[in-house]
């Protein structure tokens, strides 16, 4: 999260600048690097290193989202960023579950792995080098995939010069000429920081990251805690099996429903309802725990679907605002921006979730929200927060740009 944090600007600049394509091939590259190096640390200190070069050259997210919203056509934009935040969001979910199956495979499967093997040695180089080839499998698709920044710039002076010519046999094209010169100098010389519909869209998503991140650390650990704390009594597998199952369960969702939903909808009334539906289901997750046998397995797999699938269209919602805010050329920047807040934001998401989750089993016999219920009462907390941010004054709705 540092290192994204600290460099996810200049990388937008760069793919301003240079394009898109670039700097997808060079973050994706650097997963094949530092994710390999990762599993293979012989320490704390060189696994800290990588992560952090790791997230120095990855930008991807907000490249990516800028990359979507030009690649296609307006009424294919929502389809386009959905499939971005479904991607975001099942590697959330797919990512923990290869962990948790294939981390220390030598423990889990014996008969397959040797004690000798580089897989003793390095007991989570396995889920790393799955990751790393299927990296590697991406590398090199890259190469068909189409540059957009110099592909739109070519087509915005094609109707620059019709324009023109249209202008020109007018009295009065000389006038108007200057008028769009003086407007699309000020766009493009626009500070992104004085852009009040970025940059209210980019606290909102701040706030909702934080909140994400805090479900996803809370929810692992309170799954695998014991019954009588509130918990599930989840093995580690377990929790993967429910990873997974949410993470199909979503894909289905964001490809097929969501589209026809925002376009009906429109993105910040879907930001909204999600945001609305997650609160009373957050609150029911303390009572799930009571359940037991296949009941349990069945609600909390619904519950964790529903939750997941909400989560990413309230994300997939301002993505589409975000990219709205600003023109093509300042895309990759303003992606970039929201990285950088995000990052900060996302790194107190998996400490401050710890630290409540510990905090309220301390109070499992408290009068007022006794244990789990004060957790997930503080995850809807910051939730209602986000959601009142979404209204005016605060939440400057941007117009649609081409």
């Amino acid at each position: 999260m540092v290192g994204r944090a600290l460099t996810s600007l200049f990388w937008g600049v760069v793919a301003d600048r240079y394009g898109r394509k670039p700097v997808i091939l060079i973050g994706t590259f650097s997963v094949v690097v530092f994710n390999t190096l990762f599993g293979l640390s012989t320490n704390f200190w060189m696994a800290l290193s990588m992560r952090f070069f790791l997230g120095c050259f990855n930008s991807l997210l907000g490249t990516i989202r800028a990359y979507a919203s030009e690649v296609c056509r307006e009424e294919y934009r929502a389809l386009a960023l959905s499939v971005v935040s479904t991607s975001r969001g099942i590697g959330l979910i797919i990512g923990p579950a290869i962990g948790g199956f294939f981390a220390q495979p030598v423990e889990k499967y014996p008969n397959l792995f040797a004690e000798s093997s580089i897989f003793g040695r390095f007991p989570y180089f396995l889920p790393c080098l799955i990751i790393s080839v299927y990296a590697v499998g991406s590398l090199v698709a890259c190469k068909w995939l189409p540059e957009t920044l110099h592909k739109h710039a070519e087509k915005a002076h094609e109707r620059a010069d019709l324009h023109d010519i249209s202008e020109h046999s007018s009295n009065d094209s000389g006038q108007k000429d200057n008028i769009v010169e003086l407007e699309d100098k000020q766009i493009h010389k626009s500070n992104l920081l004085k852009n009040w519909p970025l940059m209210s869209t980019i606290i909102v998503y701040c706030v909702f990251s934080l909140q994400e991140m805090g479900y996803s650390e809370i929810f692992s650990l309170w799954a695998v805690s014991d019954k009588k704390y509130g918990g599930l009594s989840f093995s580690s597998q377990d929790v993967g099996e429910v990873l997974v199952i949410s993470g199909f369960g979503l894909l289905l969702f964001q490809l097929l429903l969501y589209p026809p939903v925002e376009r009906r909808l429109g993105p910040l009334m879907v930001t909204r309802l999600s945001a609305v539906i997650s609160i009373p289901l957050l609150s029911c997750f303390p009572y799930i725990a009571m359940l037991s046998g296949v009941v349990l397995h069945l609600v909390i797999n619904c519950a964790a679907i529903l939750r997941n699938t909400l989560s990413v269209s309230l994300v997939t919602g301002l993505f589409i605002l975000l990219n709205n805010a600003v023109p093509q050329s300042q895309r990759g920047a303003a992606n970039a921006i929201s990285i950088t807040a995000m990052s900060v934001f996302k790194a107190f998401g998996p400490a401050g979730g710890g630290a409540l989750f510990s905090w309220a089993q301390e109070r499992q016999v408290a009068s007022f929200l006794p244990g789990d219920q004060m957790v997930f009462f503080a995850l809807n907390v910051v939730q209602f927060i986000g959601l009142l941010l979404t209204f005016k004054p605060f939440l400057a709705e941007p117009y649609q740009r081409e």
